[in-house]
C-alpha cells in the first residue's frame, strides 16, 4: 500500500510516568507529568488525524478501518482518564490525599473496552502474547494501566504508520531508527516484568534478534545504505512484539488474582469518585441546568469477597459503576463545554463589533454587558444567556445590514 504526498512528521512519545500505586505523587512530578499528557495527548489526537486522511486517500485504506477504529478509542480512553487527573490536581491545588488518588488514576486498572481478540483481529496477528494466549483473551476489556495504555498506543501509531506506506525522508529514517532504539528499550524493561523461565528467555532472545537488526540497519544507514525496505518490517515486527507483552502481561495479571483485581478496581474507583464529585460541583455552581447524574458510591458495594462465584458478581458490579461514572463525566464535561463555547461565541461578537467601530451604539453595549453578566453569574442560566447572545447577534446583524454605526470624530462628524 502506498500513499501519495507528505508523510506525517515524528511521532509523540509517551511521557514517562511518575510514582507507583498507593504512594503520593511529588508536586512537581504531578505538575510536569499532567503537562506532558497533555502534549501527548493533544500531539497523539492530530496524528491519528493525519493518518486517517492518509488511510481514507490511500488505495486499500478501507483494510485500516478497524486499525483507526481502535487507537481512536483506545486515545479516548487514556483522555478521559487524564480529565480526570486534571480534574484531582485543580490547577495545583491538590493536597496529599488528591496526589495519592492521582497515583491511583495513573498506575490503576483503565475502563478500557478494548479486548485482546479486537487487536489480535485489527492487526492480523495469529495470536496474543509469547504464550499463544487464545480462548478467553476477548471475552473482557484489557487490565492495563494509563502508562501501559500510552506505550500501547505507541505501538498500534507504528504499525499504522508502516502499513499505510507512507514514503520516509532521510531524517525520518533517523527519526525512526532513534524511536525503534527507545522501543527496544522498553521491550527490554517489559521482558524484566516476564515470570522467570522458558517464555522470558525466548522473549529475551527474541528482543536480542530485533536489537541485531536495528544495528544492522543503523549501521548501513550511516554508510549511507538505502534502508527504506528493511526498516518498515522491523517496526511492525518490533511494535507487534511490544503489544503482546503488554497483552499477555496484562491478561497473566488479570488471571492470577481476581482478589486483588477487584481491591484495584475499586481503589481506582474511589480515586474516580472523588475526582468526578470535584467535577461535578464545579459543573452545577458554573452552569444552570446541569445534568442529574448522581455519582455512584464506591463504598455502598462494600469490601471484595473471597469465593470466585461472588468475585465475579462483584466486578459486573464494578464494571456497572464504572460505565455510570464514565456517563456521568460525559454529562458533566459537555456541559462546561458547552458553557466555554458560548462565551468564546460571545467574545468573537464583541470582536466583530470593536472591528466595526460600533461600541459607542447603546442598544449593542447593553446587549453586550447583559449576556456578559449572565456568563459571568454563578450558576449562569443557559437558556437565558442563549437568548442573550442570539439578542446581541440581533442587534448587531440589525446595524450592520442597515449601515447604523456610531458618529463621532473617527468619521468626521461633529
Amino acid at each position: 500500500m502506498s500513499v501519495t504526498g507528505p508523510a506525517t512528521s515524528g511521532r509523540a512519545d509517551a511521557p514517562a510516568a511518575p510514582g507507583r500505586l498507593g504512594a503520593a505523587l511529588e508536586l512537581n512530578e504531578a505538575m510536569a507529568y499532567l503537562d506532558s499528557l497533555r502534549r501527548w495527548r493533544d500531539d497523539r489526537k492530530r496524528e491519528l488525524d493525519e493518518l486517517d486522511q492518509a488511510a481514507l486517500a490511500a488505495r486499500d485504506g478501507a483494510q485500516l478501518t478497524s486499525d483507526i477504529t481502535l487507537s481512536m478509542a483506545l486515545w479516548k480512553v487514556i483522555s478521559d482518564r487524564y480529565e480526570l487527573l486534571a480534574a484531582t490536581w485543580n490547577s495545583g491545588r491538590a493536597g496529599f490525599a488528591d496526589r495519592e488518588r492521582m497515583a491511583t488514576l495513573i498506575w490503576g486498572r483503565l475502563d478500557t473496552p478494548l479486548q485482546a481478540g479486537s487487536l489480535t483481529r485489527a492487526t492480523g496477528t495469529a495470536g496474543v502474547g509469547q504464550a499463544g494466549e487464545t480462548g478467553t483473551a476477548a471475552d473482557s476489556g484489557l487490565a492495563v494501566s494509563l502508562p501501559e495504555a500510552c506505550r500501547l498506543s505507541d505501538a498500534l501509531l507504528s504499525q499504522l504508520r508502516v502499513r499505510l506506506g507512507l514514503e520516509p525522508s532521510g531524517a525520518v529514517i533517523t527519526e525512526q531508527i532513534r524511536q525503534l532504539r527507545a522501543q527496544m528499550e522498553r521491550i527490554r524493561e517489559q521482558i524484566a516484568f516476564e515470570p522467570a523461565g522458558a517464555s522470558q528467555q525466548a522473549a529475551a532472545e527474541h528482543q536480542s534478534r530485533l536489537a541485531r537488526r536495528l544495528k544492522d540497519i543503523a549501521d548501513k544507514a550511516g554508510r549511507g545504505g538505502d534502508v527504506g525496505g528493511m526498516i518498515g518490517p522491523l517496526e511492525i515486527e518490533a511494535a507487534t512484539f511490544e503489544r503482546d507483552l503488554i497483552v499477555t502481561a496484562a491478561r497473566r495479571r488479570e488471571a492470577s488474582a481476581k482478589v486483588e483485581q477487584a481491591r484495584n478496581k475499586r481503589t481506582e474507583l474511589q480515586a474516580r469518585e472523588v475526582a468526578l464529585t470535584k467535577l461535578v460541583e464545579h459543573c452545577v455552581s458554573t452552569v444552570e441546568p446541569a445534568p442529574h447524574y448522581a455519582v455512584p458510591d464506591v463504598d455502598a458495594l462494600g469490601p471484595p469477597p473471597n469465593t470466585a462465584q461472588q468475585l465475579d458478581h462483584y466486578l459486573r458490579r464494578l464494571n456497572q459503576v464504572a460505565r455510570a461514572m464514565t456517563v456521568a463525566q460525559q454529562a458533566y464535561a459537555r456541559t462546561l463545554h458547552d458553557h466555554e463555547e458560548l462565551i468564546g461565541r460571545l467574545d468573537a461578537y464583541q470582536a466583530k463589533v470593536e472591528a466595526m467601530g460600533m461600541t459607542g451604539e447603546p442598544e449593542i453595549v447593553r446587549a453586550h454587558d447583559m449576556a456578559r453578566q449572565e456568563l459571568s453569574r454563578r450558576p449562569s442560566r443557559t437558556p437565558i444567556a442563549i437568548q442573550l447572545i442570539n439578542l446581541y447577534a440581533t442587534y448587531l446583524e440589525t446595524a450592520t445590514s442597515t449601515g447604523d454605526s456610531p458618529r463621532g470624530p473617527e468619521t468626521g462628524a461633529p
